[in-house]
């Protein structure tokens, strides 16, 4: 008779762990991603209007 064992866990915690920071990691990236193509799309003088200039840009 085969027996189907229910009381392991899909995976360690630290399996979990990691892959809850890899997630993590890869939406705060694409959130920089995105902010940064929206401001290079604003003008000079846009920029300057929230006190940034085009250089800034990179760092945020």
């Amino acid at each position: 008779m085969t027996t189907l064992d229910t009381t392991r866990t899909a995976g360690s915690g630290r399996t979990w762990k990691f892959l809850s920071a890899l997630v993590s990691s890869l939406i705060t990236w694409n959130d920089q991603r995105v902010t940064r193509k929206a401001l290079s799309r604003l003008t000079n003088r846009e920029l300057d209007d929230i006190g940034l200039v085009r250089g800034d840009i990179d760092s945020i």
